[in-house]
C-alpha cells in the first residue's frame, strides 16, 4: 500500500471524494479500498468477497454497468473497476457514463504534456485505440505511437524508444515513472491526482477526447492468409479506404488465437463504417472458405 501511494503526490488527498470502487472479487480486494480510505476517500466497495472461483464474475472492468449503477443510486463522483489480477481499471463518471483506457491515456498524456513530464511528448498505444486518442494527443501538443495488440507490445516499444507512458483501450496501462508493469490503482491515482488538482469532475476532465464510432466484425475464416493474396478482398478493403479517405480508417487483422478476421473499422458516420465492414465481411466470407460470421 505503501508504494501505490508513493505514486501520488503528497500534497494531495481525496478528501471530498464518494467512489464507487469495484474489485472484481479479486488480488487488490483489500489493498485498493484501503489505499483510498487512507488517502481519504468514501468509499463504496463492491466485488470484494472472492471465494475462489467468483473472479471476474459478473463484475470488474469488463461490466462497467455494474459501478455505473452504483454510482446513481449512491451518488458517487465516480466509479472504478479493476479486473481480477488488478493490472486494468477503468471508470464511470459522475453521470455514469463508462470512461476506458483511452480517455484516462488521452486525460493523463495531456497533463504530462502541460507539466513537462511526457517523454519525448508522445504516447504508446495500440492499433485498436480509437482515432479520437490520436486527435486529443495532437491538440495537446504530441504524437502517438501506435504498436500491435497486446500490453507486452506497448511495453516493449516503450523501453527501446525512451517513452514513458502507454497503454491500451481495455485500461491496461503503464506508468514507467512509476512501475514496470501494468497496475490498474497506480493508474486510477493518476486520474485521481488530476482531479484533485483540477478540481473538474471526471466528465469535464475526459471532454479532452470524443471518441469516433468504431464497429468490429469478426469473421471466421479457414486459413489465415495475407489479404493480398485475394484480390476480391483487397479490391473491397481498398475501396473502404478510398471512400473513408482522412475520416476514418479500416484495420484488419487476425485473431491471435482463433480462426478470425477481425475487421475494425472507425469514422465520423456510423452507419456508413458499419455497411463498409459489411461489405469487407462478405467479401471474406464469400472469397476465403469461411464458415460462418460471428458479430
Amino acid at each position: 500500500m505503501v508504494f501505490l501511494k508513493n505514486s501520488f503526490p503528497r500534497e494531495l488527498d481525496l478528501l471530498g471524494l464518494k467512489i464507487v470502487l469495484d474489485c472484481a472479487n479479486g488480488a487488490a480486494y483489500k489493498a485498493a479500498p484501503a489505499v483510498l480510505r487512507e488517502l481519504g476517500a468514501d468509499v463504496v466497495l463492491i466485488g470484494a468477497s472472492p471465494n475462489g472461483t467468483n473472479i471476474n464474475a459478473g463484475c470488474g472492468s469488463m461490466h462497467s454497468e455494474v459501478i455505473s449503477a452504483a454510482v446513481k443510486e449512491h451518488q458517487a463522483h465516480l466509479g472504478m473497476a479493476l479486473d481480477g489480477d488488478a493490472d486494468r481499471v477503468i471508470f464511470v463518471d459522475e453521470n455514469g457514463r463508462e470512461v476506458d483506457g483511452d480517455y484516462i491515456m488521452a486525460i493523463c498524456a495531456s497533463d504530462l504534456i502541460k507539466q513537462g513530464k511526457l517523454a519525448k511528448n508522445t504516447l504508446v498505444a495500440t492499433v485498436m485505440s480509437n482515432m479520437g486518442l490520436d486527435i486529443a494527443i495532437r491538440n495537446a501538443g504530441g504524437q502517438i505511437v501506435k504498436t500491435a495488440v497486446g500490453d507486452r507490445y506497448v511495453v516493449e516499444e516503450m523501453r527501446r524508444s525512451g517513452y514513458n507512458v502507454g497503454g491500451e483501450q481495455s485500461g491496461h496501462m503503464v506508468f514507467l515513472d512509476h512501475n514496470t508493469t501494468g497496475d490498474g490503482m497506480i493508474s486510477a491515482l493518476q486520474v485521481l491526482a488530476i482531479m484533485q488538482r483540477s478540481g473538474k469532475p471526471l466528465s469535464e476532465l475526459a471532454s479532452i477526447m470524443t471518441a469516433l464510432p468504431q464497429v468490429l466484425v469478426n469473421v471466421r475464416v479457414d486459413k489465415k492468409r495475407p489479404v493480398t493474396e485475394v484480390p476480391e478482398v483487397a479490391k473491397t478493403i481498398a475501396a473502404a479506404e478510398e471512400e473513408l479517405a482522412q475520416t476514418g480508417r479500416v484495420l484488419i487483422r487476425y485473431s491471435g488465437t482463433e480462426p478470425l478476421m477481425r475487421i475494425m473499422l472507425e469514422g465520423q458516420d456510423e452507419l456508413q463504417i458499419a455497411a463498409l465492414a459489411q461489405n469487407i465481411a462478405t467479401a471474406v466470407e464469400q472469397h476465403m472458405s469461411c464458415k460462418n460470421q460471428e458479430a
